[in-house]
Order: C-alpha cells, then structure tokens, then sequence
C-alpha cells in the first residue's frame, strides 16, 4: 500500500450518466495538484482539454502510452491506468471504471492502481455498483457513495435502421460491422459518424463534433463509447449482442450491455436502448431479465479481480517471470491471465542472446519496458516478439539508443495519406508503435523531437482518415433534407436557387433546376432521389411560379422548336423543354401539353404559360410555313371553285408537297384561271409534283416534317441535308417517307429535290426537237451530283425512251400516255367528289 493509505478513500458508485467523472475533475481541480487514470486514451484526452480551460494548459499534463504532454510545472495529469506515474506525489488520485479490475486483458492494471495509487489528501474510486464487494474488502476503510443516475433509462425494443430515431448510437463489435452499418446509414439517412477505440483522438473528436453539431443523426461506434465518452445520444441500439474478447466468441454480460446503453440520455434527459434489426440477418435480442436488470440498474456484484504483481523484482529475467505468474494472497484476486506483454517477455527469454543481454537489474528493467510495448495493429504474440527483440536489442548495445535510420526508415513509411479508411486506420495503428517508443524517455537520442515528428504524422493522417470516413458514410446533402423533410410543423425548407440554377438546402447542393425541371445532383445514391425530388417539389414553388410569369412576358427570341432526331417534337423556352406537341385536327394546329415539370405550377399560372407557347406557335407557322397556311384557308373557302379545293386540300394535307399523279384528275378540271389562282397562292404544278417552292426552303421544311411527324404521332424524323440537291436513297422506310415529304423524288439510288426535277424536265423539252432522238445536256445533272443511272430513271419518269442502249444518252419522247383517273390521297376526300361530278 502507499504511505498515503491512511488518508480519506471515497468511493463513488454508481450506473452510468450519474455525474461521476464531473465530481472527480471538480474535486481533483480543488486540490493543489491531482490525477486522474482512465480507461481508454480518448477519454483522458477529453478530460485534458476540459482541465486545461479550467486550469491552463502550462499547469496541466497528459500521459498515455502513444502521447506525452508533460508541461515542466504540471500538477494536475490526466493519463490512462497504465500510465499512471505512482512514483509522483500528488494530492488528489482518482482511478475511474475501476470495476475493470474484472476484466480478464487489462484487469490486473485497474486492480494494481486500486490497490496502490493513493492521493496525499483524497483517493477516489469511480465505478459501478458491482464493485462494492470487492471494495469492503480490498479496501474496507473505504467510504463507499452511491449516486441515481440522473435520468430514465427505458427499453425500446427492436428497430430498423430505416426506422432509428435520431440523435441514435448504433454499436457493434468489429470495424468491418461498424463500417458495413454505417454504409447503410449513408444510403438511407444521409450517413453517420464513426467511433473505435483505434481511431486517433484527432479523427475521433472530428467524427464526434460532426455529431454534436447536428451534421449527421446518427454515430456508428465499438464499445469504446461505452466508457464515459460523453455525447449527446437519445438512443443506443445493438447491431450484437455477442463479442470476441480476445480469446473467444461471447455474449456480453450484463454489466457490459448497461455500460454501453447508460450512453443513452445525458444529464436529466431520458434515453432508451433496444436492438438492431438488420434485414437479412437474425436481430439480436436481449432476455427479459437483463432489460429488468439494465433499466433499474441491478448487476450481479463482482466475485473477483484480476491481479498481477505491480512492482515486481528485476533482479533477474527468471525472477521477473516469477513474480508476474505470482499468484495473489487474497481470496477476493485471482492470478491474470497471461498478457501479451508477459506472452512475449517469455518468449524472449527463451533466447540465448536475450539472457546474455538481461543479466544486472537495469537491462532486465529495460527488457520488461521493451515488453510493454502495446501491439497496436493486434499482430498476435509471435509477430509482436520479433518486433520487441528488434527492439531490446538496438536498446541493449552501444549507446542504448535506437538507431535513428532505423528508426527514420519506419515511420517514413508511413507519411502518406494515400489509401482507403482501412489503409490510413492500418497506418494509424503502426504511427502509436513509433509514437509509443518515441515518448520513452532514454530510448532515442532526442526523444522530444521524433515524438512531435509522429505527432505531427499522426495528425495528418487523423485528418485524411477523417476525411475518408466523412466520404465514406456521409452525405451531407441526404442528411439535411432527411431532417428537414423530418422536421413536423417545418413549413420552410431553407431552398435557395443562384443564378446558374444551382438549387441548395442549408447550403449543400442538392441539384439544378434547369428551366422548370429540377434535375437532382448526379452523385446522389439511386435511393436519394426521391427524396431530393420530393424537397424540390415541396419547395420550389415560389421559384417556378417567378419563372413561369417570367416565361409568359417573354420575348418570341427565347423560344424555339426542338426537332432533334428520333425524339418528339418539343418546345423549348431558354434552352430547356416546357412542352410537347400532341397530334392536332389539323397538321397545322397541333395541341400542346406541358411538360410534367410544369404540373406544379398553379392553375393561373399554367394557363398564362399554355397561352403563351400557343400564341408563338402560332406565329411560328404562320412566319414559317404562310404559303401553307393560307393553301390550307382557301381549301375551306366556299367561295373558292370545287375543283381548286379539291386541289388545295390534299395538298394542304400533304405539307404542301404532293405527287402529281394524285391529283391528275383534279387537275385535269382545272382552267387557265384556276392555275392563276393556284400560282398566286405559291402552288407551282410541275410535270411530276405539285409543290411550294418556298416550303422547300430549311426552316420551312424543318416545319413541315415536325408537325407532320407530331400529327402521325411519331418521333421527328432526320432532316435532309441543309440545301443539299441529290441525296443516296435511304434504305429506311421512315427515312424514305421523310425524304419524299420535304420534298425529294426518288430516282434509283438516289433523290433529287423536286424544283431540281421541274429544272432537268425543262430543260430536257427545251432540248428535244419534236419526236426525234436527242441527247441532253448533262453539265446541269451531273453539277447537281446526278448520276447517268438516276439521270436515266429521271428521263423514263418524264416520258422519254432510249433512242439506242442507254449509254448512249440519246432519247425519243414517246409522248405522255393516256392517265388513268387517280384518286385523291384520302379516300372520300368531298372535294375531289365534286370535281369528277362536274366533270
């Protein structure tokens, strides 16, 4: 015992979120100097930062195995139980979770410090009510304390993830559950935080501040939150219930699922507990009598603790190896199991140069110091042995330094921020090895400066891990709508638009709204999309409203008609699609249907936007496509003559481009004048088509096949080559009938516009001298890229034979054969009627 053991030992008992680790800094920070041991690096880290902005950070040190922050007029430490230096003198001591002392790995630890660290004025012993026991009798002058837990904790009962409430801690045990769970959460509630006992204290501050600030609901962690991390949590739920601890596969005790449930509810707010319910896999699932047992705080008290001689003798290897298999006198201690530490001392010692180093009291010391060397990356014995040997034997030669290249060489290594979330933890791990030697006081030749050179690697590749992990299970974005959509009574979404069209909630793009349709972000998870959409749609009313007023006042320049290939024939206002032409009574007058976009839009404001696309389209044809709108009017004239209308309405039908043979019989009724009045109208009657030469033009065409192709309820076709004269027959039906439609006649292997036809014809009459051979003039054909086959499938169309073999060129007009009466392309057409009832 130490010589302080006669001074005031209190005990503080009691179930977690009861005050304890507040009441030990207010009492230690009361003394004149003071320390606390803790279970786990990143809770004496936590408890450092709060001391400093109490006491200052000149006055406050921190001491685990991989940091040493030790100020020269340091008096209050915050350490971890096996760094905590008995050897100091300090008025307050404090050992928290001491009921640890049971556990089979690092029990013999907590026990040694219960039984020897001693405060000059005051010890304090935190701990569950389990501990009593072994309190009355380790240490029966104590004064044992009980303290309530401030707040309710209740049983929820199993959940799915999809289902977790916010402000939850899902806990599991193993990295690859923790990151399998957390990737989960990602996809369905915008991600998590993430906690381990191997994360640096830089990256696991980083996740929780994440946490804390509201960034994400929710933090996926090991049981490493089950000892006194301090966190705002409502609900802690179970991915197990079952663990491996370090020697096999088991269920938790009781005492181990309340420590990590009493994370839920800080302070006087309640929290609650229950399983996880994965889909796939059997839910863990507690018995009814450890909820009992957990909800009103009753534990089975402990029988025992582990023991191992703390201050055991260096007089020899043999002798060190004695004393720590010792066995403890007292009933209440059983002998610990062997540690990893002990593990490798004992496999060094069976070597003989280790025994030959080892023989005076200093080098065993510095062999057992070796020993302690914690295996961070969890090698297992054997391959941690040979990493100590290494060790022990650059400390035991020369200048009892480790060789600096050595050293160097190592650590180089591992300064890269390069990897995954598993490469930089692995990287992690390695740096505490080096960081662990590098604060041993008498193994480098200038500790301090290797120590702030692994701390500094360390932060970097804290900052890359945390970094890789927010990457990893976080979207920001997904988490901000599912808490705003969330949000009950929550009537405004913070949605902003910029002037590119980026749209925003609470700053984080979620996507763009491109004229009235809100396209979500690309990067978005196929499962965010629907609720993307769904904030967008409940929020950006104001802003489609603004822009269909917008639409409705602006000018005939913003609009135009969309006629990309092999798609429906579209109006765009600014770039983007509002609406789609639907089949009309007429090709001319085609219906328009807004874009689905537009469906949320109000009522008012659909109508303005439906006005205003119908009154530019409506121009647009008439700017465009005139000859064909007033052919179309004079068809439904009564007071134009029978036979034009008969003329007229298949024409008008047909956009203003027809087959001469259709209408034979309506032209054949026909007179002088009627011709007149065809010709003022734009109707040229050629010798194989009737057509408007100005509807042949590249926007009038572009017209004509866009609401031919809306009245056929097809997809627009691909247009002719702007200009072009002869063109290959296309092998596609749809492509044929196109072609034909704007105004091409098919000659063989190849088309030829039609005015480009009535030109050939004329001047193949002009040429020919009655009925005698001739040969035409071919520099006219062959400028327009026809060839001699379509130029002779051209003469045979016109009426001319071959005065000899056709590569001969020379013709003989046969004369136009008497014409069968044709019908007008629809039959029943009243028109054509009515011309042969006159004629």
């Amino acid at each position: 015992m130490s010589r302080f053991a006669a001074r005031p030992l209190v005990a503080v008992l009691g179930p977690t979120n009861t005050g304890k680790t507040h009441l030990a800094i207010e009492r230690m920070c009361g003394h004149s100097s003071g320390m606390i041991g803790f279970p786990l690096r990143l809770l004496a880290r936590e408890v450092y930062d709060r001391v400093v902005a109490i006491k200052g950070k000149e006055s406050v040190a921190l001491i685990t195995g991989e940091e040493k922050i030790l100020p020269e007029k340091a008096r209050w430490f915050l350490c971890t139980a096996e760094s905590m230096p008995l050897d100091r003198e300090f008025a307050f001591v404090a050992l928290d979770e001491a009921q640890l002392g049971a556990d089979p790995e690092r029990g013999h630890v907590f026990t040694d410090r219960l039984l020897r660290a001693r405060g000059r004025e005051e010890t304090m012993i935190l701990g569950s009510e389990a501990l009593r026991p072994m309190l009355k009798t380790l240490a029966p002058d104590a004064e044992i304390i009980n303290r309530p837990r401030f707040s309710t904790l209740s049983y929820a009962g199993p959940s799915k993830l999809s289902r977790l409430p916010p402000r939850s801690a899902i806990v599991a045990f193993s990295a690859e559950e923790v990151y399998a769970v957390a990737e989960m959460l990602r996809r369905l509630r915008g991600g998590a935080a993430v906690v381990m006992g191997a994360l640096s204290p830089r990256t696991r501050n980083a996740q929780v501040a994440m946490f804390q600030a509201g960034e994400v609901d929710y933090l996926v962690a090991t049981d490493a939150i089950g000892m006194g991390l301090n966190m705002d949590v409502a609900h802690v739920a179970f991915a197990s219930l079952r663990k491996f601890d370090g020697r096999r596969q088991r269920r938790l005790t009781v005492a181990e699922m309340a420590q990590i449930a009493g994370r839920a509810g800080r302070h006087q707010r309640d929290g609650s507990f229950g399983t996880l319910a994965l889909e796939g896999a059997r839910a863990a699932a507690f018995e009814e009598e450890e909820v009992e047992a957990i909800e009103n705080h009753l534990f089975p008290s402990l029988d025992h603790l582990h023991w191992r001689e703390g201050k055991p003798d260096h007089a020899s290897i043999d002798q060190l190896i004695a004393d720590l298999e010792r066995r403890p006198e007292s009933p209440v201690l059983r002998a610990a199991p062997q540690a990893i530490d002990l593990a490798v001392l004992k496999r060094l010692a069976a070597e003989d140069w280790v025994r030959d180093r080892a023989r005076e009291n200093g080098m065993v010391r510095r062999l057992w110091a070796a020993c302690g060397l914690p295996d961070f990356r969890k090698t297992g014995a054997e391959p941690h042995s040979r990493l100590v040997g290494r060790l022990f034997r650059h400390l035991s030669e020369g200048t009892g330094h480790l060789p600096v290249p050595w050293f160097a060489d190592g650590l180089a290594r591992l300064d890269t921020v390069q990897g995954d979330v598993e490469t930089l933890a692995d990287r992690i791990a390695a740096v505490r090895t080096w960081a662990y030697i590098a604060h041993r006081p008498d193994w480098l030749a200038d500790p301090a400066a290797w120590a702030e050179r692994t701390r500094l690697i360390e932060e970097k590749l804290s900052d890359a891990l945390h970094q890789r992990l927010t990457q990893r299970f976080v979207d920001r974005r997904t988490a901000v709508l599912m808490r705003e959509i969330g949000a009950k009574g929550s009537d405004v979404l913070p949605v902003k638009v910029a002037e590119d069209g980026v749209v925003t909630v609470d700053g984080e793009p979620i996507g763009h709204l491109i004229g009235f349709r809100f396209k979500a972000d690309p990067r978005a998870r196929h499962g965010d999309m629907k609720r993307l959409l769904a904030a967008a749609e409940r929020r950006l009313g104001t802003e489609l409203s603004r822009r269909a007023k917008a639409l409705a006042a602006d000018e005939d320049s913003a609009f135009t008609l969309a006629t990309d290939a092999d798609r429906p024939v579209a109006l765009f206002w600014q770039g983007d699609v509002v609406a789609r032409l639907e089949r009309g009574r007429t090709p001319l007058t085609p219906r328009i249907r807004l874009h689905r976009a537009l469906d949320a839009l109000h009522a008012a404001d659909r109508v303005a936007v439906e006005e205003r696309l119908a009154a530019w389209l409506e121009a647009g044809i008439a700017r465009n496509l005139g000859p064909l709108v007033e052919i179309a009017a004079a068809a439904r004239d009564p007071d134009r003559p029978p036979a034009l209308r008969a003329l007229f309405a298949p024409l008008a039908e047909s956009g203003g481009v027809i087959e001469r043979k259709l209408l034979e019989s309506a032209i054949s009724g026909i007179d002088r004048p009627m011709r007149q009045a065809a010709a003022r109208l734009g109707i040229k009657i050629g010798t194989l088509d009737l057509y408007c030469p100005a509807l042949l033009k590249p926007e009038p065409l572009r017209w004509r096949l866009a609401l031919a192709a809306v009245q056929e309820g097809a997809v627009m076709p691909a247009l002719p080559p702007s200009g072009a004269a002869a063109l290959p027959t296309p092998d596609e039906a749809q492509a044929f009938a196109a072609f034909q439609r704007a105004g091409y006649r098919a000659l063989g292997a190849q088309m030829l516009r039609i005015d480009l036809v009535e030109r050939l014809a004329r001047i193949a009459h002009d040429a020919r001298s009655g009925r005698a051979a001739f040969a035409p003039d071919p520099k006219l054909a062959t400028s327009l890229g026809l060839r001699p086959p379509s130029f002779a499938q051209l003469m045979l169309a016109l009426g001319f034979r071959p005065a000899g073999a056709v590569e001969e060129r020379s013709w003989i007009w046969r004369g136009k054969k008497p014409q069968q009466r044709a019908a007008v392309p629809r039959p029943g057409n009243a028109f054509g009627a009515l011309a042969a009832l006159r004629r």
